[in-house]
């Protein structure tokens, strides 16, 4: 593909528009190998996953379970560092899927925060999951993102009261990012009941898109999902397939998963025959 993806609200509607939601699949840069985290990020792509998360990795990631944990600990070994981020990004914008970043906000402001924005859309990067930086210390990044027609994507949780779900939903670009369970990421069995009142919430209260993450492990719970959120956001669980040696099975796993989780958040409003 030479055509660059575009931003991944574009995504996201377009899944929605087809009686679905968007896949948003996490892989973590740099894990195995920068070049192998790419490779898994083209075949996510040629799953039908709409939207790629790439996260950055972090000495001290207080918002990652133990999975993710050990995979960044991994790539941190290996001395990824933001050039490969920027590397991954612009490989896999220029194969065809829009790609944004998880990363905690001390990598930016170390980069720079308008230089990183201008690199990050230089690469058609379409934005940044800020996990750590909250609106009300944002207006730099918000300011340099604007700029560069970057995406602003922040959390709310559960506990998150209707002032700072406003609040929130004012200052995001792109979409909002709702976490489904208080704590940190992983697979999980069962995702939490109230995810979808968390959704309904975020939605009165401004956001024009709102996407869940942290627990979502199996198509079903994607079908579940995909019938009130815009997208699906799954981490751990496809992470997990990447501990398989060799690496081939490590794909082979990976594009299972991936099939099985883009069918259900695809097909989620669909009638069922």
């Amino acid at each position: 593909m030479t055509q660059r993806a575009g931003h991944s609200a574009q995504a996201i509607d377009a899944a929605c528009s087809k009686a679905g939601a968007a896949l948003i699949a996490y892989l973590p840069v740099g894990f195995p190998t920068v070049e192998q985290s790419i490779r898994a990020g083209q075949v996510l792509a040629d799953c039908g996953v709409d939207v790629l998360e790439l996260g950055f990795p972090y000495s001290d990631p207080g918002m990652d379970g133990p999975t993710i944990q050990k995979a960044t600990v991994e790539a941190l070994n290996n001395g990824t560092h933001l050039e490969d981020l920027f590397h991954a990004v612009d490989e896999l914008t220029a194969y065809g899927i829009p790609t944004c970043s998880m990363t905690y906000w001390n990598p930016v402001e170390w980069w720079g925060v308008d230089r990183f924005a201008r690199d990050f859309a230089a690469v058609g990067g379409s934005g940044l999951i800020t996990p750590d930086l909250p609106p009300e210390e944002g207006a730099q990044w918000e300011a340099a993102a604007k700029a560069n027609d970057l995406e602003c994507i922040y959390l709310v949780a559960p506990s998150s009261p209707l002032h700072r779900l406003e609040l929130i939903s004012a200052h995001s670009r792109g979409w909002v990012y709702a976490a489904s369970s208080m704590g940190v990421t992983g697979a999980r069995a069962r995702v939490d009941s109230h995810v979808r009142d968390l959704v309904e919430r975020t939605r009165s209260a401004g956001a024009e898109r709102v996407c869940v993450g942290l627990g979502v492990s199996t198509g079903e719970q994607a079908g579940e999902i995909g019938t009130y959120a815009d997208g699906v956001i799954v981490g751990s669980a496809l992470v997990k397939t990447l501990f398989a040696e060799p690496f081939d099975r490590a794909l082979h796993n990976l594009e299972a998963l991936a099939t099985e989780l883009v069918h259900g958040a695809h097909n989620a409003r669909r009638p069922q025959e």
